[in-house]
């Protein structure tokens, strides 16, 4: 029987000594986005900007931001924790065409272009993870964290204006 040798990369040189990141449940820069808490896990300064990372909290009964797409990113939702509603459109913001009730270990994958919204429609706090490619992304939390101040309740005007910084268009009524 003939031996068969399976070719690959040449591995005879110096193994390359990159770094891995860990980030333990109790770290990651955390702020407060109106009535949201944001946990940046990965911010793309350790990946090239290729993966941005975050963890959000939605506290019960609240809505997410207006519906929108994302015209340079590809975004990832992970339920971890409660209901996380995700609606699709086709055309208006008035016109929803899917509604899907996300549960824990449930995930959603929005490509760019893809009109989309999220809220926690339960009585109960949601959480999930949300990554990011590339991950520029991530820094529209801190914008919109600034533009909206400590302690203060997110608007939609806050949230059009943080997006607009971000290739994200919100869909037309």
């Amino acid at each position: 029987m003939a031996s068969i040798e399976a070719e690959g990369p040449d591995v005879s040189g110096e193994v390359p000594q990159v770094p891995i990141n860990f980030v333990p449940a109790t770290e990651g820069e955390t702020f407060a986005l109106g009535q949201l808490s944001i946990r940046i896990m990965e911010d793309g300064s350790r990946t090239d900007n290729r993966i941005g990372t975050v963890e959000l909290t939605v506290p019960a009964n609240t809505s997410g931001p207006p519906p929108h797409w994302h015209e340079m990113h590809d975004e990832t939702f992970l339920v971890t924790e409660g209901t996380i509603r995700f609606t699709w459109y086709t055309a208006r913001a008035s016109e929803p065409t899917k509604t899907v009730d996300a549960h824990a270990g449930d995930y959603v994958v929005v490509p760019v272009r893809a009109p989309h919204t999220f809220s926690n429609p339960t009585d109960k706090q949601a959480k999930f993870v949300n990554t990011f490619t590339p991950a520029f992304y991530v820094n529209y939390f801190k914008l919109l964290a600034k533009y909206i101040g400590d302690g203060k309740v997110m608007t939609p005007e806050a949230n059009k204006k943080a997006m607009a910084s971000y290739a994200t268009i919100p869909l037309p009524k």
